[in-house]
């Protein structure tokens, strides 16, 4: 699964298209040196499958290459979070 990353003005999204229908997305907006992680969904043939986990998984990664600190407002990503200690050094 390609996870592909969409930024307008100071709102973004990873998320995984197929046949330009979106199937998970990652909301985030961006303030200063902060992503604020909004809202995290995955369509129900997906879940279960660590879709959710690979889209903070990604945010991670974006946050750490950009010098961000991750604010979880999203229930389901806070959860990751809480779960992966190795994630906290990127936590706001």
């Amino acid at each position: 699964m390609l996870i592909q990353n969409r930024f307008t003005g100071s709102k973004g999204a990873f998320f995984i298209e197929e046949d330009e229908d979106v199937l998970a997305e990652l909301v985030y907006a961006l303030s200063d040196d902060k992503m604020i992680i909004e809202h995290t969904q995955v369509a129900p043939e997906f879940q279960g499958k660590d879709v959710g986990y690979e889209l903070v998984h990604t945010a991670v990664e974006y946050a750490r290459m950009n010098n961000y600190k991750i604010l979880p407002v999203c229930r389901f990503a806070k959860a990751v979070f809480d779960k992966k200690p190795d994630f906290s050094d990127v936590l706001a």
